[in-house]
């Protein structure tokens, strides 16, 4: 679907060389041209339009001063500095370039035919007069010389299985006849073919074939070498095989033409000589002939050489007429001519060498008599049309020589080579142009080779004209009928001077409609360094042919290489070779152009040349979009991406695809250059609907405008029709926005758009007009399938996320579907709810709570009355429609759950249960009384505490039943609420309530249900059992205890308190109950509760035990003090020293200085292991892995595997995250000791232990100084940030990643934010005692 588009063209004749010019070749590295003639060689620069330099080769005797010389091969030579010139005398000549030395390197007396370089420039072969192959090394030494014409067919030939002899050999259709025909002559040599070999490489190098005339048969045979100069194979006897031969550079077919009785044709071979593969030139019988043919450099394009011939006297002879080069595609196996360049028959327009740039694949070369030179700079591109309303067709055409195909994808998808239809013309098309105009947008303007333009209008209905054709989607073969445009008028374009003929070819390019009468055109100025834009206005005349002016020339100085126009602000921006843009005014009185410049003035240039451009608004402001030939994508000046092959603006949408296969859509009026800015940089997300994958290779071709509908073509040929999400979703919202519910719901139904958008969109919208929406959609079944789709989900925020939302929520969170549900029922019920019965049922089921019970009472309303409505449904009808949505099991529960037979019947009848199954049932239900019944139905159903209300109504005969029920289903808290307090019913209910928890072990609250009925021995159990001591002497009060065996009770609860180290509660049992105060004293000495234990022995005066057990106490207390303190500073400094050594060891890893060799080393145990290198985010695969399998055993192995993942041993995964934690929580225990120390050091100062206390204080006082001091050291800034995301990286496997989730489940992150969070000390605590 693409044309070549012509971006520049150079026109230099204000030059002369020596003698005449002859051949071509360039140089690649300063862009001259050297020229080779019949006197010497030529250097010429296109850009200054100079000459250089000129070496004669006729001062050294290579070439007769008479003009009869001639060089038959001219290759520039840049590692040796040199160009080599072959001359057909036999000289082989080297001239420097730089010292300027003229050398001859070899001659051949019998002469030279041609001379072809290897395309690595390592190897040269040479045609002599003899018929020979010279090979040549790049200093000109000889490799070998063979014959050209050898009778072998070569080292690939074919081998004969033996199946006998063609004659006997199955013929097809052609029947026995084929077999008795005799071979047809081989046809010699034409008489205008030069005689002269030909010889072509294979791109790499490796293969070359030569076309020569065979002396035996005068026909011209092929003949693939290798570079080894052993032929390989030999191509079959072809008649009419002509000179021009050139091997395709990707290496799979070499080019040549036959001429046949009728045509003309273009032929291939492949590398073994079998023909594979043709296409016929556009030309007559004996019309022209073929000179040469050259593939550019990436394999693309096939330009032909050919010259017009005139048969005169008795044979054909060959005079100065017009030549054509022409340039060949390849697509979908289909060959489009996409260029002619028509020539004059002037003699100083007659080309005589043709060759592309070997570096810039799409650059043509051309140079002519009189030393005449052009170059055509080329670029593929789509001609589409530009209207964005829904008139526009979306029109492609496509260049077919002298043909125009067109497909308007709005109407019809037609993949090519086919298309709607053509367009025929006189001559070869050149360039198509599509109206600007919004209301004419569909009109062709069509550029023909004889300076014309041809101008289409599209019509109403199908043209008879005979210029048309209709193709694949004419009105017979297709439902659709396909507008086609007629022809209005042609224009003859007049050039200045009055001449009705351009100077060179294709001297207008980039022609744009702008206006109905005018388009605009580039061509190039005086200079070769300049250019002329200028509009092309056309007359007024009611003549058959028209005329078109050239107004308003403006020299711009530099190439301009694009213009593009913007069809709403009337904008033509110009974009030169430089990068720099310029803003042509030319709806203005004086025509001009000015540098483009952004709102706040600063001058705006591309960074590089950009081949492909486009205006459109960003940011409120006018922009110009620029596509480099290296895939850089440039809004202004600003780089967007750099990885882009094709881009498309339609409406506010631009739309490109990527060398990473997908396709962006991005809405230019909700999307800031800021945001564009960051495209490259940022991931698209999950839900993006801005990003979409495409296949491999492809490109945008057109977008119709108002649709969905985006057209991609594959790098094969064939179309792809997309919907990309973000043009659906913007389709939508206009439709929604438009209160269009019916074109929205049947868009979204067939893309497949979930359909809570149509509420999601704009909630208070909708709901305000329903009614709206009930008649525009009026099918039952698509109003039922919006229902069905309703979640609770805003598809706004989730699935279709849209920046700019209008939604604004009407209705509380959770409450969505049920508002939609109850408003759309009202609303159909209101219109008509006989015809919308089926939907309003769809309302009741498809509430979060099902409101199964109505829909069936509806249905049985159905039944009993049915209506008169001739649009209503009848029960039936409802009933299978509702057994549709609702499991039949379901329903029939429900329908029970009523407790009416009826309906319970209906349903039944209509499911598949057997009579036999539910007949009995029913009927022993109606025999029941009411309560037992629906007790009955309830607890068949589940619903138990229905179940239980109803059986507590039944009365005391069901007493037994009920408390089982209450057992059975644990609802002691329903069963109490249902029996006053003071009852025997909730005595027994209360009991079995606390036999229950007391099995369950929550024997607090057993006791207080058993003390609550009054069972105070059972109750009295429970306490004890809990250790609640204050209930129990409680207890023991109501039970009314002798005195003894309360003491008893109370030396057995103080034992348990002491066990579970409650001192203190323990002192108090025993002294208050047990009246044992030595004990009491005791047990708060073991507690280190010295000054309750003070109080105590003063109390009861027993001063003796200040000696026998409290300084005793104190003391070792204080031992035991310093010797903890001791432990944990040391234990604090190691940790911490560790601490270091694992950070540097795996900051070394990170920077890469250590290897994995490290670990077995001789210092091994200092590092940790090759895993435990790693950072904190990384875990390595074998440990992940045994955790994703821990990760589902129970919460005790999981906390186990938690202390084995954090372990203190050096070479452990996380050994730095157990050192952190360990160094933690040695923090907070001494922060947490100053309570503890407090009280001690008051009593060490009562008792006279001063240097005791002092040597406490000062301990203590010290390890939180270094605790203090440390922290920041060992808990960094960085140091959560670091470590904050611990599950992914490059030494993640899906294991790991799949155990941290598990952890992050199992709440294990908050405890890892601990870990990495500094512990904070606690200052407040005033512990030291400032008299020490």
């Amino acid at each position: 679907m693409r044309n070549l588009k012509l971006l520049h063209s150079l026109h230099c004749s204000g030059w002369q060389g020596l003698g005449k010019p002859q051949c071509l070749t360039l140089r690649t590295d300063t862009g001259t041209l050297l020229v080779g003639s019949d006197l010497g060689v030529t250097e010429l620069d296109p850009h200054t339009e100079q000459v250089l330099r000129k070496v004669s080769l006729v001062e050294e005797a290579f070439l007769p001063d008479d003009g009869t010389g001639c060089i038959v091969g001219i290759e520039d030579l840049p590692d040796q500095e040199s160009v080599c010139v072959a001359t057909a005398s036999g000289d082989v000549i080297l001239y420097n370039l730089n010292s300027k030395q003229l050398e001859c390197v070899g001659s051949v007396d019998s002469g030279l035919t041609g001379m072809s370089w290897s395309p690595d420039q390592e190897l040269v072969v040479l045609t002599t007069g003899q018929g020979t192959i010279i090979m040549m090394t790049k200093e000109f030494d000889a490799v070998t010389e063979v014959g050209i014409h050898q009778d072998d067919f070569g080292e690939g030939k074919f081998i004969t299985v033996g199946w006998g002899k063609k004659e006997t050999q199955f013929h097809g259709t052609e029947g026995k006849q084929a077999a008795r025909c005799k071979p047809v002559d081989i046809q010699p040599a034409f008489p205008w073919d030069d005689q002269k070999s030909r010889v072509t490489w294979r791109g790499d190098g490796q293969l070359f074939a030569i076309s020569a005339v065979c002396p035996v048969t005068g026909s011209r045979k092929l003949r693939i070498w290798n570079r080894e100069c052993v032929l390989q194979s030999t191509s079959e006897s072809v008649s009419g095989l002509e000179q021009a031969l050139c091997w395709k550079p990707s290496g799979n077919l070499i080019a040549s033409t036959q001429r046949k009785l009728n045509k003309h044709d273009v032929v291939f071979f492949e590398q073994n000589g079998l023909q594979h593969g043709e296409f016929s030139l556009p030309f007559d019988k004996g019309q022209v002939k073929v000179n040469e043919m050259v593939w550019n450099s990436d394999s693309t394009v096939l330009a032909v050489w050919l010259e017009d011939l005139r048969s005169t006297g008795e044979g054909i002879k060959d005079v100065h007429q017009n030549t054509y080069v022409q340039l060949w595609t390849v697509g979908n196996y289909h060959w489009y001519l996409k260029q002619s360049l028509h020539f004059g028959g002037d003699r100083a327009e007659r080309i005589v060498s043709l060759m592309w740039d070997p570096e810039s694949p799409y650059r043509l070369h051309v140079l002519c008599s009189e030393w005449l030179y052009l170059s055509f700079n080329w670029h593929w591109t789509i001609d589409r049309s530009t209207g964005e309303e829904s008139s526009d067709f979306a029109n492609v055409a496509v260049i077919d020589g002298d043909k125009v195909l067109v497909t308007p994808f709005r109407q019809t998808v037609v993949p090519p080579p086919m298309c709607a239809y053509q367009l025929q013309l006189p001559c070869a098309v050149n360039q198509v142009a599509f109206s600007a105009d919004p209301q004419r947008s569909n009109d062709i303007a069509i550029l023909t080779t004889d300076s014309r333009i041809s101008v289409y209008q599209a019509g109403d209905g199908v043209n008879e004209d005979s210029e048309i054709k209709v193709g694949a989607g004419d009105g017979s073969g297709s439902k659709k009928r396909i507008t086609i445009p007629k022809l209005v008028k042609t224009y003859r374009i007049k050039f200045e001077e009055g001449a009705s003929e351009p100077l060179n070819p294709l001297k207008l390019r980039m022609i744009t409609w702008v206006k109905e009468n005018t388009f605009l055109a580039l061509c190039q100025g005086p200079r070769t360094s300049q250019s002329v834009v200028c509009q092309l206005v056309t007359s007024s005349e009611e003549s058959q042919e028209g005329e078109i002016k050239i107004r308003s020339p403006v020299i711009v100085d530099g190439h301009v290489i694009n213009l593009c126009h913007n069809q709403k602000t009337q904008t033509v921006a110009l974009v030169l070779s430089s990068g720099q843009i310029l803003r042509y005014f030319w709806d203005s009185s004086e025509s001009c152009v000015k540098p483009w410049k952004s709102a706040t003035g600063c001058l705006v240039q591309f960074p590089q040349p950009c081949i492909e451009t486009a205006l459109c608004p960003v940011d409120a402001e006018q922009m110009v979009l620029g596509l480099t030939e290296r895939s850089r994508f440039f809004i202004n000046n600003l780089e967007i991406a750099s990885n882009v092959t094709s881009f498309v603006v339609c409406d506010e949408f631009l739309l490109f695809t990527t060398h990473s296969h997908t396709c962006r859509c991005l809405n230019l009026r909700t999307t800031s250059l800021k945001v564009l800015s960051h495209l490259s940089s940022s991931d698209s997300q999950p839900n993006d609907e801005t990003v979409r994958r495409v296949e491999r290779g492809s490109r945008i071709v057109t977008v119709v405008p108002q649709d969905t509908k985006l057209l991609l073509q594959m790098p094969r040929g064939n179309l792809e029709v997309v919907h990309h999400r973000a043009l659906v979703l913007a389709q939508v919202r206009k439709y929604l926005d438009r209160l269009q519910y019916k074109e929205a719901f049947e868009c979204m139904r067939k893309l497949r758009i979930n359909l809570n958008l149509i509420h999601d969109h704009n909630p208070k919208g909708f709901l305000e007009n329903l009614e709206n929406f009930v008649k525009q959609i009026e099918s039952i079944n698509y109003i039922n399938l919006f229902l069905t789709e309703l979640k609770e989900e805003d598809v706004t925020k989730t699935m279709y996320p849209y920046l700019p939302s209008s939604s604004t929520s009407v209705h509380e969170v959770g409450t969505k579907v049920n508002t939609v549900c109850d408003a759309l029922r009202t609303t159909m019920e209101r219109i008509n709810p006989h015809k919308y019965s089926l939907s309003i049922l769809t309302c009741h089921v498809r509430k979060r709570t099902p409101e199964l019970e109505t829909a069936l009472q509806k249905v049985h309303e159905l039944r009993v009355d049915p209506p008169s409505d001739p649009e209503a449904v009848s029960a039936e009808e409802a009933l299978k429609y509702l057994l549709f949505l609702v499991d039949v099991n379901e329903l029939y529960d429900y329908a029970v759950g009523t407790y009416d037979f009826d309906l319970v019947m209906m349903v039944a009848e209509k499911s598949q249960k057997d009579p036999k199954e539910y007949l009995p049932f029913l009927n022993n239900l109606k025999k029941m009384e009411t309560n037992y019944q629906r007790y009955t139905i309830d607890k068949y159903l589940k619903r138990y505490k229905k179940a239980l209300g109803h059986l507590s109504k039944c009365g005391p005969q069901h007493f037994t039943e009920l408390l089982n029920l209450v057992k059975d289903q644990q609802m002691y808290n329903e069963a109490l609420k249902l029996f006053p307090v003071n009852s025997l019913g909730y005595k027994d209910i209360s009991i079995a309530y606390g036999e229950y928890l007391s099995e369950k072990h929550y024997y607090e609250q057993a006791g207080l249900i058993f003390a609550r009925c009054g069972e105070c021995e059972k109750a009295l159990g429970a306490f004890l059992l809990c250790n609640s001591w204050q209930q129990v002497f409680c207890m023991v009060s109501r039970l009314h205890f002798t005195e003894d065996k309360v003491v008893g009770m109370a030396q057995t609860i103080a034992g348990r308190l002491t066990e579970q180290q409650r001192y203190s509660e323990a002192a108090i049992v025993l002294e208050q109950y047990a009246k044992d105060y030595e004990e009491a004293i005791t047990s708060l000495l073991q507690g280190a509760a010295w000054e309750e234990s003070l109080r105590l022995i003063y109390k009861y005066n027993r001063a003796d035990i200040l000696e026998t057990n409290l300084k005793p106490s104190i003391l070792e207390a204080h031992s035991n003090h310093m010797e903890f303190l001791d432990t944990q500073k040391t234990l604090f400094m190691r940790h911490k020293s560790r601490l270091v050594v694992v950070r540097e060891i795996k900051e070394k890893e990170q920077d890469g200085f250590l290897d994995e060799e490290m670990a077995n080393g001789p210092d091994s145990d200092l590092y940790s292991e090759a895993s435990s290198m790693r950072s904190a985010s990384g875990i390595s695969s074998k440990y992940s892995h045994s955790n994703s399998r821990i990760s589902a055993r129970s919460s005790k192995n999981r906390r186990k595997a938690e202390r084995k993942r954090h372990s203190l041993k050096e070479g452990s995964p996380l050994e730095d995250v157990a050192l952190l934690e360990a160094l933690g929580g040695i923090i907070c225990t001494l922060d947490k000791l100053t309570g503890e120390v407090h009280r001690l050091l008051k009593v060490l100062v009562l008792f006279g232990y001063d240097v005791l206390a002092s040597e406490l204080q000062r301990s203590l006082e010290d390890a939180l100084r270094v605790v203090e001091k440390s922290i920041p050291d060992i808990w960094q800034p960085d140091l959560k940030k670091a470590a904050a995301c611990p599950v992914l990286g490059p030494d993640s496997t899906a294991n790991s990643i799949t155990a941290s989730f598990g952890h992050l489940r199992n709440g294990a992150v908050p405890h890892q934010d601990e870990i990495f969070d500094p512990p904070k000390l606690n200052k407040n605590v005033q512990w030291k005692l400032n008299i020490l």
